[in-house]
Parts: structure tokens; C-alpha cells; sequence
């Protein structure tokens, strides 16, 4: 098989002959990579290995449509205005015929016992072969409890939301900016039993993660382009893609970490929360991992394979078998010697690879939950990985150090910026002080309108598009999407640090649009962060205190085969 046969391949009839596809439309990106993943699956030796979710109903685009039309939302399309688009489909109804269909998906989930439920978005553009669409499109989360009437009212509401998120800001900006017409886009849903166990009325899968077949943005020489790379995170799998400090596995060096092995970069790295569905209240939480402790211990037997205990006075690491003892220290979520003690699950994702990638006839990105006793793996999306257009090797240039704003030395691939108009900062003592991340990041946003055609580099503390505003400002795609280098600046004396995590939403985007990216380390060897430099040159504010608008002549050189970027200004 090859890209043609995939890009050919018509996933309806899979659905059909199942009795899942609702309506006579299509199922849209994401369910048909799902279906295709299956079909090779059953022609190989993993088929044993490797399952799918129990049932994965599709409602087609031609639903989406009818519900469009029936309720006057055609012209939704051109309408840019989001809360009017949300109002609208707020007051919109369902059709007697669908609410009937819709009943009948819940009686087939009835006979697998009403395991809570993933409604996701499946576009016609999601997951195709030159645009991934990576988080643009929501998906929701039911817990499937109760009665019919509330069952029915929730898969009803996370429709709505889905359906919706076709035309919010992001997806539209992202649309326009690789020249989709935003009228040949519509929305398929797929409805999928979620995977996990009940653990007294809190429902969570025991691992879930992401798996790529290539790596364009690599922490260490050591690394190369083809070894793969595994990123988990215990619990839902929310956290694997959305940079909330899953654990990142490099296929053929597990071990490496791209922040670091001190104990204090692993806390500062690892899961301390994590999220499950509450079966009680029928909603997703999160949960802080200290609190859950006896609730592992009683589920999980295996909790030495991914919790250690972080002694801060000592800045020390112990390991589970200190649980009795550790009282007020920091449980994290930090995976130590797992690929040692998982090496079934390795092999598996090295092989897994290999065949999807040789039949899809590209890199290949996919989405998985994993069971470490029953050795239960389930894969949930399967697409094709958005290359990075990497160019080839660029030579640092010999500077003087007072040209140089930043530089860093690891997550670095090849790339050049010249004569860069724009350098956007938010100063990280500014944006604490002034307390408003949410007027941070649209003061981002509003430069990056205005700065449309024009590179420009965005530099800022932390981990930028974090769901936590204390680690870095919480943007979204459409804040920065015109950006052509963006630096995440460590500034370790207010708990900022850059996440070195690929495979992450965020990252994806910043490949399929080609935005080279540099962290920082403020104080470590072959890192610079002038920040004197940053204050006493000249710049104008922008709609927040913090954010510092810098013209004038920059450049932006990184080497991916030495591991080295830098940052650099020259007079005009």
C-alpha cells in the first residue's frame, strides 16, 4: 500500500458494513485513519497485539449539513463574529430523525455495559495527508451515566460542541492561512466507547500516549530523524498532547531526557496531575496525584513503575518503596526505569511503527491507551505526521556576545531567519506582576494580526499555549500563527521553564507551519538570555505591560547537527 492507496481509501464502507455510519456522508479525516489503521492491522501479525475501541459510531458530514440547513446556518461559514456562531448554534434543534438515530448509538453502547464515551471531531480536512489540523476541532467527553434522558441530553450537548468548533477562530486562521475555502470544510463525529476501568466511580485508562514514527525536532545529536518517539501520561490522555508534562520516550535511547536527569528538572517535568472522568458527578476532573494515593495503591500494584518521591529540601529523588515514609514530599508521575521493566510495550511501538509507516507510505503520528498488566493496547487515531520542512545544515556565525539576545543548545533543527523585522517579548517579572495572562496572550494575538506578511520572532517565559498561565502564557494557535521563530525562556526564580516536549498539539502545529522554535536556559553553559540587553534597548508597549514590541534588524540561525540556535541583532 502507499500514500495513494490512502489518500484513495473510502472508509465508509468500513463503517457500514459494521452498522456504524450515520447517514450517507462522508466520515471525515480521523475515522478514516482509524478504519485504515484497522485494515492493515488485520493483514498482519499485530492484529493479536493490537485492538481497537469496541465501537466507534460515525455521524457523517452529511448530518452536520442537514443540520446546518434545517436550522439556517449555511451562511455560518462567512460569519467571523464567534460568539454570534456560538449563539446560533445554541438556539439551533435537533431533527425528530436524528434524536431517533442518536438513541439507537446509545442502546448499542447500552450492551457493552455504558462505558463513558469520546465524541470526536472528524473533518473532511483533519488528518490528510499535508495538514494535520492538530487540536483545531474539539472533542468532549461524557460519562454516560444515569438514565436515558441524561445520556441522551449529554451526547446531544458534545455533538452541538463539536459541530460548533468547526468555525471557531482557530480552525478558521489556520484554514485561511494554508488556503483552504472554508465552505469545503464540514464536520464528522465519531462516537467511540472510551477505554479504561472503574476505580471507585472514577474512570481512567492506566496509561495513554502518543506515538511517532519520526522526530524533525531533536534534543540530542545522539538522536536521529528515524528512531521514533513514545510520549505518555497516566490517565486520559489529555495531557500526552497538550503539553502537560507527559513523559517523552525516544525509541532507541529511553533513558534520555530532554530536560535533564537533576532531580529538580524531573520534578519540574513531570506529571503531578492527572485526569479522569468522575462517575458520580458525570463530568471529566482533574485530580492532584497526592490525593490519589490511596486510591492507587489499592488499584495499581505497579505504582514503582511510574511514581518516585521529591524531596525539595534534599533535592533528592526516592523512589515508591519510600511512600510510607514520605510525607510532605512531591509524588510525581515520572516513569523511572520503565522502558526497563516495559519492554513489551517498546518492541510493540518500534513495531507498530514500522508497519504503519511502510503501508501508509509517510511518517505516521497515532494516539494509544495501555494496560501495563493486562498488557492491553488499544489504538485510538492513527494520521499521517506533517513533515517539518527542515532545511539544510546552517553554520552559526562567530558574533560578538553583545549581538546576541539568545541562545540555546538543545530541541534546535536546521533553520534561518535574516533581516527579521519584529521581536515581540513578554517580560517575565512584568506579566506576574501585572497579573491578566488572558490580556497577555490577546495582546500576543493582536500583534500577530497586525504583523501578518511581516516574520517576525515571539519571545517569552516558560511554555507557551500552557493550559497553567503560572508556567507560560496560555495562547492558542491563532494568537501566533503568523510567528516565524518562537523562544521559550527559562527564568528559574519565578518557576518558568521551557518544555522541551514534541509530539505535543502545539508542536504539530509549529511544523505543518514551519515556525522554528528555540528554548532557553537562563544561567546554563552555551545559554544566553540578555536581558540587559532587552531592557535597555528601545521598544514600545503593546496592549499589555509585559509585552514589548523591539524593531529592528534580527536574525535567527539554528543547527540542528550541532544542537546549537541562536538569536541576533545588527544595526540597520
Amino acid at each position: 500500500m502507499s500514500v495513494k492507496d490512502f489518500e484513495a481509501y473510502e472508509a465508509e464502507e468500513y463503517y457500514r458494513d459494521r452498522g456504524w455510519l450515520l447517514g450517507n456522508g462522508k466520515c471525515g479525516g480521523k475515522a478514516k485513519g482509524l478504519a485504515y489503521a484497522h485494515t492493515v492491522l488485520l493483514k498482519s501479525d499485530l492484529q493479536w497485539k493490537v485492538e481497537l475501541p469496541l465501537l466507534s459510531h460515525v455521524v457523517s458530514s452529511e448530518i452536520f449539513e442537514d443540520f446546518l440547513h434545517s436550522n439556517g446556518l449555511d451562511d455560518l461559514y462567512d460569519e467571523e463574529d464567534w460568539g454570534k456562531v456560538q449563539s446560533c448554534f445554541a438556539a439551533a434543534h435537533f431533527s425528530e430523525t436524528l434524536k431517533s438515530d442518536l438513541e439507537h448509538i446509545l442502546e448499542d453502547f447500552e450492551i457493552i455495559g455504558n462505558p463513558p464515551l469520546v465524541i470526536r471531531s472528524s473533518s473532511l480536512m483533519e488528518d490528510s495527508v499535508d495538514l494535520a489540523f492538530a487540536g483545531k476541532y474539539d472533542s468532549f467527553f461524557s460519562a454516560n451515566i444515569r438514565d436515558r434522558a441524561w445520556r441522551m441530553a449529554k451526547l446531544e450537548e458534545c455533538l452541538r460542541a463539536v459541530w460548533v468548533s468547526t468555525f471557531n477562530p482557530s480552525a478558521r486562521k489556520y484554514r485561511s492561512k494554508h488556503g483552504k475555502v472554508h465552505r469545503e470544510e464540514s464536520m464528522a463525529v465519531i462516537v467511540q466507547s472510551m477505554i479504561g476501568k472503574d476505580r471507585r466511580n472514577i474512570y481512567y485508562p492506566k496509561l495513554a500516549g502518543t506515538i511517532f514514527s519520526r522526530i524533525f525536532r531533536r534534543p540530542s545529536p545522539r538522536i536521529q530523524k528515524e528512531d521514533g518517539l513514545m510520549c505518555i501520561c497516566f490517565g486520559i490522555g489529555t495531557r500526552a498532547v497538550d503539553r502537560g508534562a507527559a513523559r517523552s520516550f525516544y525509541l532507541t535511547n529511553p533513558a534520555l531526557r530532554p530536560s535533564g536527569n537533576s532531580p529538580e528538572r524531573i520534578a519540574g517535568s513531570s506529571q503531578e496531575f492527572f485526569d479522569y472522568i468522575d462517575r458520580n458527578e458525570g463530568e471529566i476532573r482533574t485530580g492532584f496525584v497526592k490525593d490519589w494515593l490511596p486510591v492507587f495503591e489499592e488499584n495499581h500494584k505497579d505504582l514503582d513503575q511510574y511514581i518516585e518521591f521529591y524531596d525539595e529540601d534534599s533535592d533528592m529523588l526516592l523512589p515508591y518503596s519510600f511512600y510510607s515514609t514520605a510525607s510532605g514530599m512531591r509524588p510525581l508521575i515520572s516513569f523511572p526505569d520503565f522502558h526497563k521493566r516495559q519492554a513489551y510495550l517498546f518492541d510493540l511501538a518500534h513495531d507498530l511503527i514500522k508497519l504503519m509507516e511502510t503501508n501508509l507510505g509517510l511518517p505516521v503520528d497515532m494516539e494509544f491507551t495501555y494496560d501495563t498488566t493486562s498488557r492491553d493496547f488499544r489504538l485510538v487515531q492513527l494520521r499521517p505526521l506533517t513533515h517539518f520542512q527542515e532545511m539544510s545544515r546552517v553554520l552559526i556565525p562567530n558574533l560578538s556576545p553583545t549581538k546576541v539576545i539568545f541562545r540555546g543548545d538543545r530541541m534546535v533543527s536546521n533553520g534561518r531567519l535574516i533581516n527579521v523585522p519584529y521581536l515581540i517579548y513578554v517580560e517575565p517579572l512584568k506579566y506576574l506582576s501585572e497579573w491578566d495572562p488572558s490580556g497577555a496572550a490577546r495582546a500576543v494575538g493582536v500583534l500577530n494580526e497586525k504583523l501578518k506578511g511581516t516574520s517576525y520572532i515571539l519571545a517569552g517565559p516558560g511554555r507557551w499555549g500552557s493550559r497553567n498561565p503560572a508556567i507560560g502564557v496560555p495562547i492558542q494557535y491563532g494568537d501566533i500563527y503568523n510567528c516565524g521563530c518562537l523562544v521559550e525562556l527559562s527564568a528559574p526564580q519565578f518557576n518558568f521553564n521551557p518544555e522541551l516536549s514534541y509530539g505535543s498539539h502545539f508542536f504539530l502545529d509549529m511544523d505543518s507551519d514551519n515556525i522554528l522554535y528555540l528554548p532557553v536556559f537562563a544561567g546554563q553553559s552555551n545559554n544566553i538570555y540578555a536581558s540587559d540587553w532587552l531592557d535597555g534597548a528601545e521598544y514600545e508597549l503593546g496592549e499589555h505591560p509585559a509585552v514589548r514590541i523591539y524593531k529592528g534588524n534580527f536574525f535567527v540561525y539554528l543547527d540542528g547537527e550541532s544542537e546549537q540556535g541562536l538569536i541576533s541583532w545588527a544595526e540597520e
